[in-house]
């Protein structure tokens, strides 16, 4: 796997944002806009980063949303974006506190396999450390094993299954 880093997306990226954006819904995954904010509903990335700035803090977050950061995770040798990921400030949320959790990826289709998102969740537990969250809820449908790998792979220690709307998703802990 080459090297990434995580970013906070821009409009430098507006060309790569919309072509990740175009394999996710050619994909026709169901977890594949995971982690994305509000890109799968957004046509312009102008848009999306202004959703994204909103979604940063407290006083601007949407009602019934809590505040996020959603970073780009891009490949050092090319500067493409390979991965998207999202870090939720806390989960005390009904749906992130039973199933949604702190952070939720993707990775671009044709980048799939490489080792990203295990490198992205890792990158991204910095992120946790650095706001001082020590105890990070991470959680995948049941039939995804790469998912589930990559949770375990960063030190993630299963919790339990629960079930949402006949899907079971699996709930792991990652302590700091």
């Amino acid at each position: 796997m080459d090297g990434i880093r995580l970013l906070k997306p821009t409009m430098e990226y507006e060309k790569d944002i919309m072509e990740f954006r175009e394999e996710l819904i050619n994909a026709n995954d169901q977890d594949s806009f995971a982690g994305c904010g509000s890109l799968k509903r957004c046509v312009t990335v102008e848009e999306w980063l202004t959703n994204l700035a909103m979604w940063e803090n407290a006083e601007t977050c949407p009602e019934g949303s809590v505040p996020s950061n959603t970073y780009i995770a891009v490949r050092c040798f090319d500067n493409k974006i390979v991965g998207i990921i999202d870090l939720r400030h806390h989960i005390n949320h009904p749906v992130l506190g039973l199933w949604g959790g702190h952070m939720g990826y993707s990775v671009r289709p044709t980048e799939r396999g490489k080792g990203y998102a295990k490198e992205m969740l890792r990158l991204n537990l910095e992120n946790c450390r650095s706001r001082n969250i020590d105890k990070v809820m991470i959680t995948c449908s049941s039939d995804n094993r790469a998912s589930e790998k990559t949770i375990l792979a960063n030190g993630g220690v299963f919790e339990k299954e629960v079930n949402v709307d006949g899907e079971i998703i699996k709930r792991y802990w990652i302590t700091l």
